[in-house]
């Protein structure tokens, strides 16, 4: 069994009228005027290899085109090509690395206080069982994406209660079942009260 040659659908006179506008003027992107000329020649009953021929392109092409007008109509002259590289990461690998940097470093086993995205880059590499392969920009506009900033530590005490790593687990809890409550530390210390010169 034979199948039908490629041809598009009979044009409405406004399709044709664009379509030779297009061919005779050439002033359009040869994009364009490449594909409104593989499809005038098909209307006028020239099958895909001849079509391929005359416009110097590959005949996959010009049936894609083809198939493609016989869908959308004249918006198949300017296709919406997308740039760059496929999405690597899924919905669940972006939600396990934004797990992974709202979880604080030494939960994990690592021996640092923060993240940065040099060291969560690495770490996400080397993960078990879920290795994810992530450039830092990537990363960067992934964490801006979903509201995430990582900030300096100026200075960096650690705490010598025994008790620090259940309180800071039970603010996370608290965080995470109340978003809207804030705690607030004082990082200042006690004031010392000392007489100053002038009114006040």
């Amino acid at each position: 069994m034979v199948a039908e040659p490629v041809r598009v659908r009979r044009l409405t006179d406004q399709e044709g009228q664009k379509l030779q506008q297009i061919v005779r003027r050439g002033s359009t992107s040869s994009v364009r005027f490449r594909r409104a000329m593989m499809l005038l020649v098909s209307a006028g009953g020239n099958r895909v290899p001849v079509i391929a021929q005359l416009v110097q392109a590959d005949e996959d092409t010009v049936r894609d085109v083809i198939h493609r007008f016989n869908e959308i109509g004249l918006a198949c002259l300017d296709p919406q090509w997308a740039g760059g590289r496929p999405r690597l990461l899924s919905p669940a690998d972006e939600d396990f690395v934004i797990q992974t940097a709202t979880t604080r470093p030494v939960k994990l086993g690592q021996p640092f206080t923060r993240w940065s995205l040099h060291k969560l880059a690495a770490y996400l590499r080397k993960v078990r069982n879920r290795t994810i392969r992530v450039g830092r920009e990537a990363l960067r506009r992934l964490l801006a994406r979903r509201g995430i900033t990582f900030q300096r530590t100026k200075t960096w005490k650690e705490s010598p209660d025994p008790d620090r790593e259940v309180k800071l687990d039970r603010i996370e809890a608290v965080l995470d079942r109340f978003p809207d409550r804030l705690f607030a530390f004082d990082e200042f210390g006690p004031l010392g009260i000392r007489p100053t010169a002038g009114s006040g």
